[in-house]
């Protein structure tokens, strides 16, 4: 073999190479994003919050209004399903600002997930709830107040959740309220499939069945 043909060779075999890499790296890729996703886009975003394992194969989609009395009782109830399905069950809200201030606590939400605080800033949004809640009648600064209380930092939260791109997620998931017929919270999807037995016991029979489906 000459000098030519062995370095056309070793050129032709880098190209394989660097080429079956390249393919290796997009399929663990697209792997990947479709571990995270369901199949209609409309219900979970990239930009979806998610409760428990991010790669979990059971998808539960919460419609989920952070002024909602509902949506604060269903909490505990969506916590034990993450809890008694650790491996196999995450949760994907999706915001529904029905109620007056929701947007406000949504805001207050996405600057909290910039501090690496949501859950924390969830938790204790849902538990005082009927501090700040009054329907028709926020308080909003009390909403922040709690907020802090739960280890926000408020100067750069305020201007987080003042962005464009926190707009943007709400116009979005305002979109997809408006596109799935979602008319009142919350509204839970299981892999796709609206929950029809509304209530604790239909939640958890459903999430059951969808991973012993999977089992």
């Amino acid at each position: 073999m000459n000098r030519r043909i062995l370095i056309t060779f070793t050129a032709l075999a880098a190209v394989v190479i660097f080429g079956g890499g390249a393919y290796y790296y997009n399929v663990q890729k697209t792997q990947a994003a479709a571990a995270v996703t369901v199949v209609d886009s409309t219900l979970v975003r990239p930009h979806s919050p998610i409760l428990g394992k991010p790669d979990a194969r059971v998808t539960i989609v919460e419609f989920f209004d952070p002024s909602c009395e509902a949506c604060r009782a269903f909490y505990p109830i969506v916590k034990n399903v993450l809890a008694t399905y650790p491996d196999d069950v995450r949760v994907v809200l999706r915001y529904t600002p029905f109620h007056d201030g929701s947007d406000e606590a949504v805001r207050i939400l996405e600057a909290a997930r910039k501090q690496n605080k949501f859950e924390t800033v969830l938790e204790a949004m849902m538990a005082k709830q009927p501090e700040w809640a009054v329907d028709g009648q926020p308080d909003l600064k009390r909403l922040w107040a709690i907020a802090a209380e739960a280890g926000l930092e408020q100067m750069g939260a305020r201007i987080e959740g003042a962005k464009p791109e926190v707009d943007a997620v709400l116009k979005l998931d305002m979109e997809d309220v408006k596109a799935n017929k979602v008319e009142q919270t919350p509204t839970f999807y299981i892999n796709g499939k609206p929950l029809t037995n509304f209530g604790e016991q239909g939640l958890m029979d459903m999430v059951k069945s969808a991973v012993d489906a999977g089992a």
